[in-house]
């Protein structure tokens, strides 16, 4: 993969952060107007609308998420922030503080889940006991009773499956560290420029399925006409070429979102303040500064919630076994965490207007597994580029957001034998790790908590003349 862009572009880039905004002048909301006025009704490629996105979210599942991603189960992710960059080689680490993360202390990590490693089931832990034993012990397969060697092959299988869309870290090395992430939030760094940039480029020109002559807007100094023939091409490629645009778009929206609403205002010897930066928010949303990019992009994240939704209420039946366990080794508060996920999952299931996924990779079998092929191999180079960011905590939160939506897509592509889980015993066929259902919940966390954001942007904005 090349490493991406040239000497233009990156001027260009450098250029754009520091475009004025113009203060929003007439009557009140012409602010609001200028981000969200085209926000509103219904989505491409969906029969979702806006409206009803937000108001499912912000007053029904956003409160009930965000208590369950502060238990301890989903607030300890183990990742590899060591990995060396496989693409180009003269990638730096950001010298600013707030770029660095904080691993755990192994003593602070609740025992369930350091033992536990992905194997968080009751049967799946039982089993792990007994390979572990019949291994060191010297047995032959053959002292396994039959159902073992089949949920070990289960187990194997899923080990070095190929159904995963993501580059996932191996947690075994000693590389591999738990982070907090409540300790460690995702907000503004104060990382940007050319490094940044080439990030973005790599995934958006030689990931998204683009021609090279057909250039997205606002990424040339020459040759922009407004993004109109970059909209003419993605209007006419297939429905999962025009989805996978999106999703990364989606995605690069809703991050940019939390780095205005979690700027770093102040930074005094005696504190640090953060909040919403409605500067940077407008500089990076507003209709008229983007060049009508910016709705457009905030669009894409609702696509990309609808998708990430759609996962969660397909998933349930792996969860409500009885069998499953959140297991961190705290019986009495692992069994209410559960009862609390399994309220979230019926909620997203109970949402009126989910994406139809069924148009997607439909028509010619072998033209469309070709396509999905193509489509997994686009997205686990994706999650390799998230080892080029210098920036560690935007590392981190790059890495789990694309593993959850990596996850997500892997759901979605996973019908048929999420249908064949029995409601007692391995889940043959389907399985996730530890690490699939913590990057999971919390991208689908991140991307609800931009939903919500988005309102406070708009109250802000409408207050201003």
């Amino acid at each position: 993969m090349a490493a991406g862009g040239g000497t233009g572009l990156r001027v260009l880039l450098l250029l754009l952060p520091v475009l004025p905004v113009p203060a929003a002048r007439g009557s009140p909301g012409a602010a609001e107007k200028r981000c969200f006025c085209q926000v509103t009704g219904h989505l491409d490629d969906c029969t979702c609308d806006v409206e009803t996105i937000d108001a499912f979210n912000n007053y029904n599942l956003f409160p009930r998420l965000n208590e369950l991603l502060e238990s301890d189960y989903f607030r300890y992710y183990k990742v590899n922030l060591k990995k060396p960059c496989p693409f180009w080689s003269d990638n730096s680490h950001c010298g600013v503080r707030d770029c660095a993360v904080k691993p755990c202390p192994s003593d602070e990590v609740p025992d369930g889940i350091r033992s536990g490693s992905y194997k968080y089931s009751e049967e799946a832990n039982n089993l792990a006991e007994e390979c572990e034993e019949a291994e060191r012990l010297g047995a032959v397969d053959g002292s396994l009773s039959k159902e073992t060697q089949q949920a070990v092959l289960q187990w194997t299988r899923h080990d070095d499956s190929s159904d995963s869309f993501c580059e996932a870290d191996d947690t075994s090395s000693p590389d591999t560290e738990y982070v907090d992430l409540l300790l460690n939030p995702e907000r503004y760094t104060g990382y940007k420029g050319p490094d940044a940039w080439k990030i973005w480029n790599s995934i958006y020109e030689e990931n998204c399925f683009k021609p090279q002559n057909v250039k997205r807007p606002l990424a040339s100094a020459g040759g922009d006409d407004g993004g109109h023939t970059f909209y003419k091409w993605l209007k006419g490629v297939c429905v999962e070429k025009r989805a996978f645009y999106k999703l990364i778009s989606g995605l690069h929206a809703s991050i940019n979102i939390h780095l205005s609403a979690r700027y770093l205002l102040q930074d005094t010897w005696a504190e640090k303040k953060w909040g919403p930066n409605v500067t940077e928010f407008q500089q990076r949303f507003d209709e008229v500064l983007t060049r009508g990019e910016g709705p457009r992009r905030l669009k894409n994240l609702y696509f990309l919630y609808l998708i990430e939704l759609r996962a969660l209420s397909k998933v349930l039946p792996f969860f409500q076994r009885p069998g499953f366990q959140l297991y961190t080794g705290n019986k009495i508060h692992d069994e209410e965490m559960k009862s609390q996920l399994l309220e979230i999952l019926h909620l997203a299931k109970s949402f009126p207007l989910h994406f139809d996924e069924n148009s997607f990779f439909a028509g010619n079998k072998k033209e469309a597994t070709k396509l999905k092929e193509e489509f997994r191999h686009h997205f686990k180079n994706i999650s390799k580029i998230m080892d080029c960011v210098g920036c560690f905590k935007c590392r981190l939160w790059g890495k789990l957001q694309t593993q959850g939506l990596g996850t997500a897509l892997k759901i979605l592509f996973s019908e048929s034998l999420i249908e064949k889980i029995p409601e007692s015993g391995p889940s043959y066929g389907f399985q996730l790790t530890r690490q699939e259902i913590v990057a999971l919940f919390n991208a689908f966390g991140r991307v609800s908590t931009s939903v919500r954001e988005l309102e406070n942007f708009r109250n802000i904005l409408r207050k201003m003349q």
